[in-house]
Order: C-alpha cells, then sequence, then structure tokens
C-alpha cells in the first residue's frame, strides 16, 4: 500500500447513529404508477405482503425512476425507465436485474432483487422489484452530526476508493456474467459511441464539443484489461451502515456496468470528484462531500488505485477527459428530453449550464 495511505484502524465512532437520511417524497407529476395494478401483481410474486400499499419516491437520480412501496410488514423498491425517448439499449431494466442477480453472488454490496417483469400493462414500462436496503445516503456534505474530522473523511475515502477496487477484482466469469459486455475493445467502442450519442442528442443551445471529440479519438489507449465496471460509481450512489459511516452496505444504480476497462471506469467516477481547490464553477455542480478536508485528491485517488492493484497509469489526463465528457453527454440526454417537453421535471432545465461548465473543464485539462 502506498505512503501515506493506510486506512485508520477500528472504529473513530463507535454506536453513531443518525436518523435514516434516504428520504422519500410524494410521487412527482407525471411519474405515477397505478397502485391498483401494482399491488395484486407484488402480491402474486411475493409471497406474505400484507395490508394496502403504499408509494412514495426517491428524488435523486435523472434517469431511470426509483420509488419506494411500502407495505404493512416489509418495504419494497421498485425501479422503472423514464419517461420519453430514451437512447437505444439504455434503461434495459431486465439487464439491470442480471446484472444484480449475478453481482450478488460475490460483491455482496447490492440490494437483493426479487423480480423483474416486462409486463408493461401493469405500469407502462418493464420493471424489477428490490429489497430496500436501510442505511444512510451520503448527498452533498456529510451529515453535521458526525461530527467528521480530517481523519475521518480520509477514512471514507479510501472505503469509498476499495469499494470499487473490490468490484474491479470479482471474477465475472464464476459469476455467470461473461456475456455482460465485449472488454476487448471496450475504450474505442466508448469514446465513439460517446461521441456520437452526443452529436444526436445535441441542442441548438448546447456546444459542438468537436475539440474534444477528436482529441479522444486520438488518443485511445490500448487496453488494460477486463473486468466488472460500475459506469456511476460515487458517494450519493451508495447507502452506508446507519451505525458504521464507513461500512458501505449497498451501491446503486447499475444500469451501466459491464465489463470493460477499469482506468475507464475510475476516470468515470473521479469526473464526479470535485476537490477544494476547483474553480467556483466547478464547485458549484458539487453532489458530493469530496472537497471535505481530508478527502483525497484526484491525483491522489488514481494513486491510490494504481498502487492497490499494481495497475500500470500512464497519462491518466485521457480517462479523465473521457470521464468528464461522458458526464457531458448524459447531462446533455437528460436535457434533450427536457427541451423537447418530455419530461416535466424542472430540475432538468438547468442542465444546459452543467454541459457547458464541463465542455470548459475538458477543455481545460487538454490544454
Amino acid at each position: 500500500m502506498a505512503e501515506g495511505y493506510a486506512p485508520a484502524s477500528g472504529p473513530i465512532h463507535v454506536g453513531l447513529s443518525v436518523d435514516f437520511t434516504n428520504p422519500t417524497i410524494p410521487v412527482r407529476e407525471g411519474e405515477g404508477i397505478d397502485a391498483s395494478r401494482v399491488e395484486p401483481f407484488l402480491k402474486e410474486k411475493i409471497p406474505g405482503l400484507e395490508g394496502a400499499m403504499s408509494v412514495r419516491q426517491f428524488p435523486a437520480g435523472a434517469s431511470n425512476l426509483t420509488y419506494l412501496v411500502v407495505f404493512d410488514n416489509r418495504e419494497l423498491v421498485l425501479r422503472r425507465p423514464p419517461h420519453g425517448t430514451k437512447a437505444k439499449s439504455a434503461h434495459d431494466m431486465s439487464r439491470e436485474f442480471r446484472v444484480l442477480s449475478g453481482v450478488r453472488k460475490a460483491y455482496p454490496h447490492v440490494p437483493e432483487v426479487l423480480l423483474y417483469t416486462d409486463d408493461e400493462s401493469i405500469i407502462g414500462s418493464e420493471f424489477y422489484i428490490t429489497e430496500r436496503v436501510v442505511g444512510n445516503l451520503i448527498l452533498r456534505d456529510f451529515p453535521p452530526e458526525w461530527g467528521f474530522g480530517v481523519e475521518d473523511c480520509r477514512r471514507f475515502c479510501l472505503s469509498f476508493i476499495d469499494r470499487l477496487i473490490e468490484l474491479h477484482q470479482v471474477d465475472y466469469r464464476a459469476i455467470g456474467l461473461k456475456n455482460l459486455g465485449k472488454p476487448e475493445g471496450y475504450a474505442t467502442r466508448q469514446i465513439l459511441g460517446w461521441n456520437k450519442r452526443y452529436v444526436n442528442a445535441r441542442t441548438d443551445d448546447a456546444p459542438d464539443c468537436a475539440v474534444i471529440r477528436k482529441w479522444l479519438e486520438e488518443r485511445i489507449p490500448s487496453e488494460s484489461g477486463g473486468c466488472i465496471i460500475h459506469g456511476d460509481f460515487r458517494i450519493d450512489n451508495l447507502i452506508v451502515d446507519a451505525e458504521d459511516p464507513f461500512n458501505i452496505v449497498a451501491v446503486l444504480d447499475w444500469e451501466m456496468a459491464t465489463l470493460g476497462d477499469p482506468l475507464m471506469d475510475l476516470g468515470n467516477s473521479l469526473a464526479y470528484w470535485i476537490q477544494a481547490d476547483d474553480t467556483p464553477g466547478l464547485l458549484s455542480l458539487r453532489k458530493q462531500p469530496s472537497n471535505a478536508a481530508g478527502m483525497l485528491t484526484r491525483d491522489e485517488m488514481a494513486a491510490y488505485y494504481a498502487d492497490r492493484t499494481g495497475t500500470q497509469i500512464g497519462n491518466f489526463d485521457f480517462y479523465l477527459v473521457y470521464g468528464v465528457f461522458r458526464l457531458v453527454v448524459i447531462l446533455q440526454q437528460i436535457y434533450y428530453r427536457y427541451y423537447h417537453g418530455q419530461t416535466k421535471d424542472e430540475r432538468f432545465a438547468l442542465m444546459i449550464d452543467q454541459v457547458r461548465e464541463l465542455e470548459k473543464r475538458c477543455l481545460e485539462i487538454i490544454g
């Protein structure tokens, strides 16, 4: 292990407990599900459910829609695709269900999946059901009640990156996921694919990103190995133990999981990693406490990953630009749905500003 990166030993906070911080909201307008159809279906498929069903919505996330489904004796989570036009092959619930079912065999930090259906007569789309994982969801900042100091933040940061490393070391063949993707040629497919998706999703008010797209195509690296990659590994996609915030009990949002280059997955993760010395524009986009005193920088995270895995990382700028540009495309695809009136979610109106800010970030790294 690299000098200076040894995780702290023993619990820093003994018996730490705060209120469950994964709140739900009333279902947003236009995103409701018909309980009169869902309730009998679930009671038929999942024995033992008791009482009338109620539904609320998890507010986080800008892609697939996630609902809390509550019975008298059990809480479940329902996940479905977004409304409106969707990118080809995106939001495949059957695939996500298969990924979770397989990954859980060797990587216990995922929700238990219970059922999947492609019967669109129930809610108008396919969907799947998991058990609810109870714990704390960390959003923009660590809860002040935790009283995190520099060493606590550092210890949490190492727990975060260690969970990603643990995933990358899973033997995907042994858990029946060898057909999840094609590791060979992954980098080329990703760069060409995201470049094309951006062009297809571009709106009149969006930058063309031509310099970035060309720069990436000219620098596609040789493969650095194949593994299961999450594709969206960030702090606000984690559930931590309510009694021990350093214990990450569940990793959520597996819709982008595939087999591919682990360094590109690291680049995806660090694209979200806004650190304390970043520009005010970048800091305004922060959605996780990656800037807290004690959290590693992007360069330190990459060095720690390389040391723990024995991976040789050449020019990490390529992987970081790729990760940031991929985020540009994701935001632009979501904004495209809002721009064309396919969703009424007002959160998406400002995504064009985020696209512009992250385009600037890519150009700064390139420069």
